[in-house]
């Protein structure tokens, strides 16, 4: 935020020679960005400058607090604002169709007309907050540009009230006054922007003695007698001022204004808006802020949100003259004065906000600070950064915290990432929530989670690398999957409803509901780095209906109320299984804290580790017998049918059968292993993250699912049309068919179950000439009817591959048959050869399927490039092969070399260049780890002092 610049440190402040022209394009993404805009020309405009702005904003927001005929709006549509379906709700896809029709289609009419405005005003400088085509048309016009956004402004009349003599609490005073509050009344702010969303506000609400001041109402909305709406010109900022506390969705102006007013916020989050973990630090880093829940914010359960806001002590004593600060940088570069420090060059600036905006989000289990890999020099980086946060050896603190639990049950096994766990916990347990440590908000919420006189059960379950098989799990495929060195845990109590410790708004809703009962209080860690709430909680009675478990969907509905807390789904969705597929009876209270180092959108089955982790800890907690094959299909009941993506099984069988430095080979018909296969000594494994987000929920993956199962109903009609005219020809005929395909084969083919049992030969002899390229889901349902799949569904108006999609599995069973086999053999380049070959025709197979992306396929490339360099010098490759893993369109790219110091050098090779090549250090995946059978658990207890 620019405010934290203080005064401008280093800038000239002395008079500029004449009077200038700026041109300020404002962007239509909501009025903070106008509002803060103001401050900036009401300093240029004091300056004797003359200010145009272009901008959608309604003129009154600028001229109802800049009165002056040197400043001139005119309205312009360059882009266009957050297409919201409510004020807590973002439409991406309806966002950006709209931002085409503003943004691109015009584009070139846009910059003929901007040109030509800008050269009628003779603008001596272009600020954008920010609408980049403009900076396209002030570089054709030869006028320097500047790009402002998201600084800190506060207090904008502030000199005009300390020059009239007022102190600072006569706005407070005024402003209660103009309301009819009373002065010991506690007033709260109701404000979610320009985005009014018409919710039925009771008066029941509110603590006693409480006045909520409502921005946004329409004329029409009714509010209760302790609510207030406001006139749509009312000065936010001093309303602000005037009150105890503000409800609403953090922004940049928001969060400047509550910081600068020592306001606490309660806030709740907002889809899609990725600058919120950010702000959300910032504000916790202040003592400024408190989360409520999207589920008791429209439910009405404010209170005790409210109340603990007012316990906050606000500690931001810093500048608060953004707009005087930038002011001044503006006016300084429009006469060619060097504003910028030279310290960074702009592209280290670039990629300072790069890892801010990006990576940072996305880094596994790190705190909001900078990546240890970041500040390492180029030649420095050495194998690249990996995934995992575990101590290369055990520290005299972990060591302690080991003595602060008896181990009841169960094996540390060495894993020093579980020796890190029971650092944490033993650190919530000694944590003190009155200590004026600033505190994470999910470390706040986790420290109260647990008795620490009652036995916790911790479960542990990794991430796996698809080595081969992929997508070709749902239609049957052998597959090979190695589990990795990152792992989730999850930590499980069981209490009496009694006993449990709740959270202040959990209890207040017991409260309501007049009587205790079992609840569920779940606390993810890393919930800043993935943008979702940190906190969970619902009672266990929301999974009954009429004394039965409620059925998938209805839990898929409840789950998908606040995508904020979607991933919850992950989480209490193996509760809802066991009760359904066991019939497990849960009458106790859960408290669930999950801490995974397996990143998420890799490709690397971070949900699969939290699933299986989630339901082995609480098979342990209650006494569930069940082995690792039956965990891992009652977690793909999870994801398939209570989170709602139609993953095949692989990723939870590897998760909870997978030994250490193994391929787990299986046979998805539905989940039988087949072996453990022993990685040869000379034999190395990598996974290698594209920085591109990978979802088996997208439409890419969820199309070519389609696909697969369309061109297994048409090769089993057309087996059966085969047989019926087999059955009804003559002699002759029926003779040269028995020669040709058999009928028993044909049979088979008929009531074919999985199309990895097709083997190839018979797929081009047969059928692959009456496969479609492409085929409608209208015309596909007219003439087959259903596809038979469980867990995906026809859409009549979308157009969907077919060809590639079922050619896919047929040819990745016998590649992956192949490689298994392969890898039992000696040991000569001409085995690495072959195995990279097979990976190679994996990863082409998955293009033509419509699979992949730009970063996946240069990764590739990338160990193609290295492997060809060596042979054509005459030397001996060291990596062979490489392919996208698991669902494809993004995430991991698994590669295969020889296992020697001289392959690391080669794969940090790759690191840099697809880095210089995109921006993006790839996290890299080294190392294997047990499953969770193979782990068990942990049943634990904290010692007395």
């Amino acid at each position: 935020m620019a405010s934290a610049g203080g005064a401008g440190a280093g800038a000239d402040h002395s008079p500029t020679p004449r009077s200038l022209v700026f041109a300020f394009y404002l962007t239509g993404h909501g009025f903070g960005h106008a509002t803060r805009a103001i401050e900036v020309v009401r300093h240029l405009i004091a300056a004797g400058h003359e200010v145009h702005v272009a901008t959608a904003v309604p003129e009154f927001v600028f001229t109802a607090e800049v009165r002056s005929p040197r400043l001139r709006i005119r309205r312009a549509i360059l882009d266009c604002g957050a297409v919201q379906a409510d004020a807590l709700t973002v439409d991406p896809l309806a966002t950006l169709e709209k931002y085409r029709e503003a943004a691109v289609v015009p584009r070139e009419s846009i910059l003929r007309a901007e040109a030509e405005w800008l050269s009628s005003i003779k603008a001596d400088l272009v600020v954008s907050d920010v609408v980049p085509i403009v900076c396209r048309v002030a570089s054709d016009l030869g006028v320097c540009s500047v790009c402002i956004g998201n600084f800190s402004w506060d207090f904008i009349y502030a000199e005009y009230i300390m020059e009239a003599g007022y102190h600072h609490r006569s706005i407070v005073w005024q402003v209660r006054k103009e309301l009819g509050i009373e002065e010991n009344a506690k007033v709260l702010v109701f404000n979610f922007g320009g985005q009014p969303a018409g919710w039925k506000l009771k008066q029941e609400w509110l603590p006693d003695g409480w006045i909520c001041l409502v921005c946004g109402a329409s004329d029409s909305q009714d509010v209760p007698p302790n609510f207030i709406k406001l006139a749509k010109d009312a000065y936010t900022p001093d309303v602000m001022a005037a009150s105890d506390c503000m409800l609403g969705k953090i922004g940049y102006g928001t969060a400047s204004e509550v910081l600068a007013c020592k306001l606490p916020l309660v806030f709740v989050r907002r889809d899609y808006f990725n600058e919120e973990p950010f702000l959300r630090n910032l504000l916790e880093y202040y003592q400024n802020s408190i989360e409520m829940i999207r589920s008791d914010f429209l439910a009405g359960h404010w209170k005790p949100y409210l109340l603990r806001a007012l316990t906050l002590q606000p500690c931001y004593n810093g500048p608060i003259n953004g707009g005087e600060v930038v002011a001044q940088i503006l006016q300084d570069t429009a006469v060619g004065k060097k504003c910028i420090s030279d310290k960074s060059s702009g592209a280290r600036r670039l990629q300072n906000a790069m890892v801010s905006g990006y990576v940072l989000q996305r880094a596994p289990g790190r705190d909001a600070g900078i990546p240890d890999w970041y500040s390492l020099s180029e030649t420095e980086i050495g194998a690249g950064p990996t995934s995992k946060n575990v101590a290369t050896k055990e520290s005299a603190a972990s060591s302690r915290c080991i003595e602060d639990f008896e181990i009841l049950h169960g094996d540390l096994q060495g894993l020093t990432d579980t020796i890190d766990i029971l650092k944490s916990l033993s650190e919530l347990s000694g944590n003190d929530l009155m200590s004026p440590k600033k505190q994470c908000l999910e470390r706040t919420a986790a420290s109260v989670l647990f008795d620490w006189e009652t036995e916790i059960y911790v479960a542990r379950a990794p991430g796996r690398l698809d080595v081969m098989g992929g997508i070709a799990d749902y239609s049957g495929s052998l597959v090979l999957q190695m589990p990795l060195r990152e792992a989730c845990h999850v930590a499980v109590q069981r209490n009496h409803p009694s006993k449990q410790k709740l959270w202040e708004h959990t209890k207040a809703r017991q409260l309501e509901n007049a009587g205790l009962v079992p609840v569920v209080q779940i606390v993810s860690f890393g919930s800043d780095l993935s943008n979702r709430a940190p906190t969970f909680n619902m009672d266990l009675s929301d999974f009954m209906d009429g004394g039965k478990p409620i059925s998938y969907e209805k839990a898929r509905e409840l789950f998908c109320q606040d995508p904020s807390q979607k991933w919850a789904a992950y989480v209490a969705g193996t509760i809802l299984v066991l009760m359904t597929e066991l019939g497990a009876q849960f009458t106790d209270s859960f408290s669930i804290l999950v801490s995974s180092a397996v990143p998420e959108g890799k490709g690397v089955s971070s949900s699969a580790s939290v699933e299986v982790a989630t339901m082995s800890a609480i098979a342990a907690a209650y006494g569930l017998n069940i082995i690792p094959r039956d965990l891992a299909l009652l977690c793909q009941k999870v994801e398939n049918h209570v989170v709602g993506a139609p993953c095949g099984v692989m990723d939870q069988m590897a998760s909870a059968c997978g030994e250490t430095n193994k391929l787990l080979a299986m046979v998805c018909q539905p989940a039988e292993v087949k072996e453990l296969v022993s990685i040869p000594t000379h034999i190395r494994f990598w996974g290698l993250d594209s920085g591109i987000r990978h979802s088996v929920g997208g439409g890419d993956y969820g199309s070519v699912r389609v696909g697969t199962y369309m061109g297994r109903k048409m090769i089993k009609c057309a087996a059966s049309d085969l047989v019926s005219e087999s059955l009804t020809s003559g002699p002759p005929v029926q003779s040269d068919c028995y020669k040709e395909n058999g009928m028993c084969v044909l049979k088979s083919e008929a009531a074919l179950e999985y199309l990895c049992n097709l083997p190839p030969h018979r797929y081009e002899a047969v059928y692959a000439k009456d496969i479609p390229e492409v085929i409608s889901g209208e015309a596909f349902s007219e003439k087959y009817g259903d596809h038979n799949d469980t867990v995906t569904v026809i859409d009549p108006k979308r157009s969907y591959s077919v060809k590639a999609p079922t050619r896919h599995p047929i040819y990745e069973n016998f590649r992956v048959e192949a490689f298994k086999t392969l890898l039992e053999a000696g040991n000569t380049d001409e085995q690495l050869s072959a195995l990279g070959e097979l990976m190679y025709q994996c990863h082409n197979s998955y293009s033509a399927c419509g699979l992949g992306s730009d970063g996946t396929d240069r990764l590739v490339n990338l160990v193609r490039e290295m492997q060809h360099r060596k042979t054509s010098e005459g030397g001996s490759p060291i990596l062979f092969g490489a392919k996208i893993t698991g669902g494809g369109s993004g995430g991991t790219v698994c590669v295969i070399g020889k296992n020697c110091a001289r392959s690391s050098e080669e794969i940090a090779e790759i690191q840099r260049r697809y880095k210089a090549e995109t921006g993006y250090l790839p996290i890299l995946f080294d190392g294997s780890s047990p499953g969770a059978g193979k782990f068990g658990y942990l049943k634990i207890r904290r010692r007395c002092p």
